[in-house]
């Protein structure tokens, strides 16, 4: 009757496991130590209740910790465990040392366990509670040992574990600690507000709204954020029921149709929401890792929420407006009677100083320069009313102007002029609205798409600094430090190489934020832009997938371009738009993106004759 399923799949399993027991058993304050992503070793201390030595013995017997005296149980279920089968799993894949002692003994029991087989028993000093280590995980099954993924990657899910887990019970003090360096070290808080606080920043805090509801089937509680709030990358979504984390995506449709049109397409809110209901009408154990469970009012729990968080939404739109129609609601003060006494008599003049020369230095005139041309029109205006101005020099100027240049002209030829005069070619490219450059081709005109040009070139750019190590970095003016979580710090430190080899400049800063220092060449380095670029990064890295590296790289390369080019600013001149075609015809495929999508299109001119 039990939907039980292979409890240990990764070293996150182990630790939910432990600390879900730990929780069960009353404990106040739970430490989880980590070494090599849970590889070399998985322990948890706590000062819970502890066990009998008789039941610290059989509780590696399958089932034999099972919470649950009868079937009607299921359907009252108000623990993390009942099925009472997690440390039967862990024994058989892992070298297990089980301390424990109950208060009322003044011994406490030691347990070796290793591949089911008890390895010993014997009794020894250790306070009150239990202390359980796994070492070597897998260390029998060298297929699955084999087949974990990289540290980053495993401790990044230990950290989503413990989080879930610390999240539900604020009133305990938790800790975790990987290869000796504090991950999360939280105290006993006061509420769910301060403990999101603690394990996940205070800037999250500002961000996050109260929601509150309370019907005939729940009880809601929690916290949303505000819409400005969302990213792209998801986070932060969490769901608690009865005290216990579930995924639903049909309760989070819940939540981003209370968002509707007001977020855009692709950002996910941050929610924390807790639900109470009847232990009767709600099924925790239709999930072989109990991740999802099964409401009897699925309906009605969905319209609850929605209207939780649109309740929200409303509450935090609320803002001062001007009011028409109310002539005693004016938000533009009304001038009084006394207002002309402060009124100023008249307006202050302003003084020119036609004669001053900025390149002119008191008490030496050789160094006075003469501007002429379209720089110096005062001066010749002044010039030709004078009555002793000769003809040929009207008509020099008048040349010179004609000719559209600007030039400095300095007495002394030893200074020689300020700036040269550079004659450019006349244009061959038209820029359209800023998306398409045109120009003549030897059949009719080539329309050529800006930015998926850029793209194409920036997925040259990257496919080689990744194959050769090459790259470019834009250093940013003022470095920008941006919260990114533990799991995103986790994400970036993972791939630290690839995007140094890009040309992003990241450094770690504590446990949950980066600095920014420099993006690739053509990348916006503007501090407004930098935690948006990444939020965007996180994304594309957050795909565990697995792939040969030739792919790997071909998809990092393609959509660090797709991001670039999205970002980059607009043409400011057809020069620069000419040396963009010119780059482009330097592509080894610049009529295509990395994607297959077109990127110049031809116009024969026998199609424009027939336009006319």
């Amino acid at each position: 009757m039990i939907a039980a399923g292979e409890v240990v799949q990764r070293p996150a399993s182990v630790v939910k496991e432990l600390m879900e027991n730990a929780v069960d058993a009353g404990a106040t304050d739970i430490k989880v130590i980590i070494a090599d992503a849970g590889r070399t070793l998985i322990q948890v201390i706590d000062n819970g209740c502890g066990m009998t030595p008789d039941d610290a013995v059989l509780c590696f017997e399958r089932h034999a910790t099972s919470k649950l005296s009868s079937a009607a149980d299921l359907h009252h279920i108000l623990t993390f465990g009942f099925r009472g089968e997690a440390l039967s799993s862990i024994a058989a894949v892992a070298e297990v040392t089980l301390r424990t002692r109950i208060g009322s003994e003044d011994a406490g029991v030691e347990v070796l366990m290793a591949g089911s087989e008890n390895k010993g028993t014997r009794e020894v000093s250790c306070p009150v509670g239990t202390n359980i280590a796994v070492r070597n995980l897998f260390y029998n099954i060298p297929a699955r040992r084999k087949f974990l993924k990289s540290d980053n990657v495993e401790l990044r899910h230990i950290v989503e574990e413990f989080q879930r887990v610390a999240l539900t019970r604020p009133d305990i003090a938790f800790s975790l600690t990987h290869n000796g360096r504090d991950i999360h070290v939280v105290k006993a808080a006061k509420s769910f507000k301060f403990r999101i606080q603690d394990l996940l920043g205070t800037g999250l805090i500002g961000e996050l709204m109260d929601i509150e509801a309370d019907t005939s089937i729940a009880s809601l509680r929690g916290y949303v954020g505000k819409p400005e709030s969302a990213r792209k990358t998801p986070g932060n979504q969490f769901f608690f029921v009865n005290g216990r984390y579930f995924r639903s995506p049909y309760l989070h449709k819940a939540v981003m149709k209370a968002y509707e049109n007001l977020i855009s397409e692709g950002s996910t809110p941050s929610y924390f929401i807790y639900l109470e209901v009847d232990p009767g009408m709600v099924d925790v154990n239709i999930h072989p890792t109990k991740a999802e469970i099964k409401f009897e009012e699925d309906q009605l729990l969905f319209q609850t929420v929605f209207a939780a968080v649109k309740e929200a939404m409303g509450r935090a739109s609320v803002a001062g407006s001007i009011e028409f129609d109310n002539p005693e609601a004016r938000d533009i003060p009304v001038m009084g009677t006394q207002f002309r006494e402060y009124r100023p008599s008249s307006t202050p003049s302003v003084g020119v100083d036609w004669n001053y020369n900025p390149f002119e230095q008191e008490g030496d005139s050789s160094l006075s320069l003469r501007m002429t041309g379209s720089a110096g029109m005062a001066e010749g205006a002044d010039m030709a009313e004078g009555a002793d101005m000769a003809g040929g020099a009207d008509m020099a100027g008048e040349s010179r102007m004609a000719e559209g240049t600007r030039r400095y002209t300095d007495p002394n030829p030893n200074y020689g002029a300020l700036f040269e005069d550079r004659t450019l070619p006349t244009a061959q490219v038209l820029i359209v609205q800023g998306r398409f450059i045109l120009s003549q081709s030897a059949s009719g005109i080539m329309a050529v798409h800006i930015r998926r040009a850029r793209e194409r070139l920036l997925t040259d750019r990257f496919l080689k600094a990744l194959r050769e190590g090459s790259h470019v970095t834009q250093t940013a003016l003022f470095p920008v430090q941006v919260n990114v979580g533990v799991e995103g710090r986790l994400t970036l430190d993972e791939h630290a190489d690839t995007l140094r080899r890009l040309g992003f400049d990241i450094t770690p800063f504590g446990t949950d934020t980066v600095v920014v220092n420099g993006v690739p060449e053509g990348y916006s380095a503007d501090s407004t832009t930098v935690e948006t670029l990444v939020q965007d990064i996180l994304l594309i890295l957050s795909d565990d997938a697995q792939a040969l590296s030739e792919v790997m790289e071909q998809s990092l390369a393609q959509k660090f371009a797709v991001l670039g080019a999205s970002g980059n600013r607009r043409l400011s001149s057809p020069l620069e738009a000419q040396r963009l075609l010119d780059a482009l015809m330097q592509s080894e495929n610049p009529e295509f993106t990395a994607s297959g999508r077109r990127i110049i299109a031809i116009v024969p001119a026998d199609e424009l004759e027939k336009r006319f």
